[in-house]
């Protein structure tokens, strides 16, 4: 969602670069039948004939036709090394020649060198940058967190430049710190914007959904209603993953009408999103009646499903979308495994959770701590204790508080004091605050009859002042 739908705000058409370049040049192309036939080029043999052509003659100075070729040959899926190669060769570059190789390498998936090209015209050439370079580099920055340091310096140099109230500049910046999660950084240069447009609106709505802060995100679409913007699939697939963050049933289902009397049909993420609301919603049989009606299903609409299952402890149905997955050719991802191997959990299947947990590792697919968690709980749920202890001080990563967790539940159920000693100390040691670790093991010691050690614990967390919270109610 985060650029796809919010580019064509600040990435500048060719069209419109071309007019700019005019107006930098000091006038129109020297030869407007050449620069047509470089824009309708078929192919890469036609294109390397104009090529020559340019070189053989003068036109080849004219910064607007060299530029031109550069944005041709990319166009022919030939950016690297051959568009390069010809920019760094051209007798003249201005600004309209650094934003065109600059855009196109950021528009063909190689943000690094975006900017390595933009440090490189900043440090090497006269030539300063424009309110259409920046957003060009600002999407460079928007791929990772390293990069995005770069992207706080061209927040500050496009105010020294006198580009703060620039739109492409603004957009740009806040689809930037929106991409990264810097989202208190975007709604200030959000709200300091003095013209905002719909995509600046989703971008934010966006942001606040993805980061968690639903609540937030639903005060930003009200304004964003009050403004008077329309709605698009993108706006109501951030309201529908919020109305599921919060749990809101029935305005997840106002959302889903809408969408029914409004498309036709639901597209692939619009139709994942309302499934995944109402997984988190605990309305399985609605998330399944809109999985069989999508008309396309990817990765990721089936493991909402089946992590939905699994955490419900339907371990059939889980089970059974998990093999009909598998059966249409969709590869599984970490979530599916997650929910294929939470069912496992809940009905016991150690042998089943093993095999998933296998073919997982087979699949290059690297287990996370949820992962363990699920596998412990599976042993432990199953009586097998000292097994779960093995696997878990066995793991390749330091188990944490699930982990541990799920092993020290089983003990309790099943009054294995050796095993729950071992792993409530580790707990212990691990969350030395937390009340319910002393209470579970003072639980074993005395199914144990061992009252002396249960009273002893007790004492020992009065002294301390360690209590546990008391249980409340949310409604």
């Amino acid at each position: 969602m985060r650029l796809a739908f919010a580019s064509s705000c600040y990435y500048l058409p060719a069209k419109n670069l071309l007019f700019t370049a005019r107006a930098l040049s000091g006038g129109t192309t020297h030869n407007p039948n050449l620069f047509s036939l470089l824009h309708q080029s078929p192919n890469a043999n036609h294109l390397r004939h104009l090529h020559a052509h340019l070189l053989r003659t003068s036109n080849y100075s004219d910064v607007v036709l060299s530029s031109k070729l550069v944005l041709a040959y990319s166009k022919l899926n030939r950016l690297f090394p051959t568009s390069l190669a010809v920019f760094w060769h051209m007798p003249h570059r201005n600004i309209f020649s650094w934003n065109i190789i600059i855009g196109e390498f950021s528009r063909s998936g190689f943000p690094s060198k975006s900017i390595d090209l933009f440090l490189r015209m900043w440090r090497e050439s006269s030539v300063r940058p424009d309110d259409f370079t920046l957003p060009l580099v600002l999407r460079a920055c928007s791929v990772s967190r390293e990069a995005a340091r770069l992207g706080g310096l061209v927040h500050v140099l496009s105010f020294k430049l006198g580009f703060g109230i620039s739109l492409f500049v603004s957009s740009a910046l806040v689809i930037m710190y929106v991409d990264i999660g810097e989202i208190l950084y975007a709604r200030k240069v959000f709200d300091e914007m003095l013209v905002r447009d719909s995509v600046l609106y989703t971008a934010m709505f966006g942001g606040y959904v993805q980061e968690g802060e639903a609540v937030l995100g639903l005060a930003l679409f009200r304004e964003m209603m009050r403004s008077g913007f329309s709605l698009d699939s993108v706006v109501m697939v951030s309201l529908v993953t919020a109305c599921g963050q919060l749990g809101t049933l029935k305005h997840g289902k106002s959302v889903h009408g809408w969408c029914i009397r409004r498309c036709s049909c639901l597209g692939l993420n619009l139709g994942n999103a309302v499934v995944d609301m109402y997984v988190k919603c605990s309305k399985l049989v609605y998330a399944y009646r809109v999985f069989v009606e999508m008309p396309r299903r990817d990765v990721i609409s089936w493991s909402s499903l089946v992590l939905g299952y699994g955490l419900d402890g339907d371990v059939v149905m889980s089970v059974k979308l998990f093999d009909e997955m598998l059966q249409e050719g969709i590869e599984p991802n970490a979530v599916t495994f997650l929910g294929v191997l939470s069912a496992c959990a809940h009905g016991g299947l150690v042998d089943k959770s093993w095999m998933y947990f296998r073919q997982m590792q087979e699949d290059k697919i690297v287990p996370e701590l949820k992962h363990y968690a699920s596998m412990a709980d599976c042993m432990a749920r199953a009586g097998l204790l000292e097994e779960a202890e093995k696997f878990m001080e066995e793991m390749p990563v330091e188990p944490d508080e699930a982990v541990m967790g799920a092993v020290l539940s089983g003990c309790k159920v099943y009054g294995n004091v050796e095993v729950g000693e071992r792993v409530a100390r580790k707990l212990i040691q691990l969350k030395p605050g937390k009340a319910g670790y002393y209470v579970t093991l003072a639980g074993l010691y005395t199914a144990a009859a061992r009252f002396d050690e249960a009273e002893s614990l007790r004492q020992w967390m009065k002294d301390k002042q360690i209590s546990k919270v008391p249980g409340c109610s949310s409604i």
